[in-house]
């Protein structure tokens, strides 16, 4: 496949192609799967992401920094850039993956994207990966509300129904799919009184119940 837009999207062409093939191949469709790059690329995004908030922001406190970290690094955000570099199409799925929609799957996405960044790390070095992971998140950093960054989906959907004398959310383990130690969470999140019913995915209940609750605060605030 020819990743040249992806690469002009990323402002890094590849001397080692197969590198950034393999980070976008999914352990469904080959044993040279993504997850591997996938653990440098997270290694290498939290560390330039804390790294540029610390920098820009001299005020803010460590607190609130681990916050802005958490969100900015976290399944919700990966797989909205990923969405926006089209790295679904690129990916090398299974045949189940393929069937179950997998190429929106916003795990998959996310790991992908990640992948991706310590696939740069490996073709050239720290200082390389670093200017890639600024090039996707220092626009998505500049549209974003700072206060309501450092909140969690989850805790801003809350504040937002209290503040309106709301009841809380329900959320409900809608399915558990995958083996044991690769497992992902279907959550639907649910707002009774305003008839809303969202859902979310991830690896963890927690990680799926913030995918929901971010897709139930936009559909209540837009």
């Amino acid at each position: 496949m020819n990743h040249a837009a992806l690469c002009k999207q990323l402002g890094y062409k590849f001397v080692q192609a197969a590198l950034l093939q393999r980070a976008l191949t999914h352990r469904s469709y080959s044993s040279a799967h993504n997850e591997r790059l996938e653990f440098l690329g997270d290694s290498v995004l939290n560390c330039t992401i804390a790294k540029y908030l610390y920098q820009t922001y001299p005020d803010v406190p460590e607190g609130d920094l681990s916050r802005l970290r958490s969100n900015l690094v976290n399944q919700q955000t990966l797989a909205v850039l990923a969405q926006q570099l089209n790295i679904g199409a690129m990916l090398a799925l299974g045949e189940g993956e393929l069937k179950s929609d997998g190429a929106r799957r916003p795990s998959i996405l996310a790991d992908a994207l990640e992948a991706v960044f310590g696939a740069v790390l490996l073709d050239a070095d720290f200082a390389t990966a670093e200017k890639v992971v600024l090039g996707l998140y220092v626009p998505f950093i500049a549209g974003m509300d700072l206060q309501s960054l450092g909140k969690d989906a989850k805790t801003q959907l809350q504040e937002y129904l209290q503040g309106r004398k709301f009841h809380l959310p329900k959320y409900s383990v809608i399915e558990i799919k995958g083996e044991a130690h690769a497992q992902t969470f279907e959550v639907e999140c649910e707002i009774e009184k305003l008839k809303i019913k969202t859902r979310g995915e991830g690896h963890s209940r927690r990680v799926a119940e913030q995918v929901a609750a971010e897709a139930a605060y936009k559909r209540i605030t837009q």
